[in-house]
């Protein structure tokens, strides 16, 4: 069972129809009969959908974001059969990177078939950090004094041991029948299962320049949308919207009827 998390009320003015904490995007202007006729649709898609997927985006410690998006899944949800999908980078510049992983390693150790984590290159560059002074540099310079700060550790090496292991474990790549899921992207030219770990945690140009299809769609964080809004493209959903930088922790909404997301869901700080 998912824990329980305090549901807290915020508002955010601007572009996008606010439900509770739910942000459902929208364009700017006023709703056509169409568009409020693909919005029921989307609505029994997903009432029909047997199991609903949420894949959530870069959290970089904002554990009190984590929290209150657990919660709105949890409403939104509404008891239907749900699994989650973390797409990595949980550690680093956000202020509780401990929180963050207490919460995600005993969300998958209590529901393993229900729960996906995967490796984002900050975890990566915090193992590499274990290894070699400059690696430790390299992780520290690009927030991992945060993490130390959080954990209340001096060095790397001072994390606890079962955090460590947990991260060592996380896979770089998770696919359903419907999509892939990755921190950072897919080499074009290669399959998923072809395209090496690296690729997988820091790859941005070719993934993002112009449209790839791997087959299914591509599930993907790691570059932020400073505008707080998903990108989404033919072949791939980009869901980093810069909840560390001020902007938003998304979950997209995924079910079987289709590869791109149904729609989103957001929370910001307050």
């Amino acid at each position: 069972m998912v824990p329980s998390f305090p549901h807290r009320a915020s508002g955010h003015p601007g572009t996008a129809k606010e439900c509770g904490e739910t942000l459902v995007l929208r364009m700017p202007g006023a709703r056509s009969p169409e568009a409020c006729a693909a919005d029921a649709a989307v609505g029994q898609c997903l009432m029909q959908s047997p199991v609903i997927t949420y894949a959530i985006g870069d959290i970089h410690g904002c554990a009190d974001l984590l929290d209150r998006l657990l919660a709105l899944i949890a409403d939104h949800a509404d008891g239907r059969e749900r699994k989650l999908v973390f797409l990595g980078d949980y550690i680093d510049r956000g202020p509780d990177s401990a929180g963050v992983l207490h919460t995600l390693s005993r969300l998958q150790w209590a529901e393993p078939a229900h729960v996906t984590c995967l490796m984002g290159n900050h975890e990566r560059m915090l193992l590499d950090g274990l290894g070699t002074p400059e690696d430790a540099e390299h992780w520290l310079s690009s927030g991992g004094e945060a993490t130390l700060a959080a954990f209340g550790a001096r060095e790397p090496m001072d994390l606890p041991r079962d955090i460590l292991d947990w991260i060592e474990a996380l896979p770089t790549l998770h696919g359903d029948a419907r999509r892939w899921y990755v921190h950072a992207g897919l080499r074009p030219g290669r399959t998923a299962e072809e395209t090496d770990a690296h690729d997988r945690l820091w790859i941005r140009g070719p993934f993002l320049e112009g449209d790839h299809d791997f087959a299914r769609h591509v599930v993907h964080g790691h570059t932020p949308q400073r505008s707080g809004v998903p990108e989404r493209r033919p072949f791939r959903t980009n869901l980093d919207t810069a909840a560390v930088y001020g902007g938003a922790l998304t979950a997209g909404v995924f079910t079987d009827e289709g590869g791109p997301p149904q729609r989103f869901l957001q929370v910001r700080a307050e």
